[in-house]
């Protein structure tokens, strides 16, 4: 059973934007869609560990900032190069204005 972790406010996350979450020795990159809907994913990106927290957010696509490698946040999947895996992405539930996510 998934541990629920509160993440942030709901107001931390503008929307098409994102921002990190570190928990438990590990980071996490939480996203707010243009739709309102709220994403995680790791943080880090797939190709060489850089941090995505400080990459671009465009039509739901987060890219990173080293090499530009693209990713869908909604499922993870690795959509440019030089990125080739894809993200690991996590439920999210939104509570009385806080954002949750379900880490294992």
């Amino acid at each position: 059973m998934p541990q629920w972790v509160d993440a942030c406010a709901v107001d931390d996350v503008e929307e098409e934007d994102l921002i990190r979450f570190d928990h438990s020795g590990r980071t996490f990159a939480i996203y707010r869609s243009p739709d309102d809907e709220f994403y995680a994913t790791d943080g880090l990106c797939t190709h060489e560990h850089v941090h995505l927290a400080d990459g671009l957010v465009m039509d739901h696509i987060i890219e990173c900032p080293k090499h530009n490698g693209r990713f869908d946040y909604r499922t993870g999947e690795a959509k440019g190069a030089p990125a080739c895996v894809n993200l690991k992405t996590y439920p999210v539930k939104v509570e009385d204005g806080r954002v949750l996510i379900a880490v294992e």
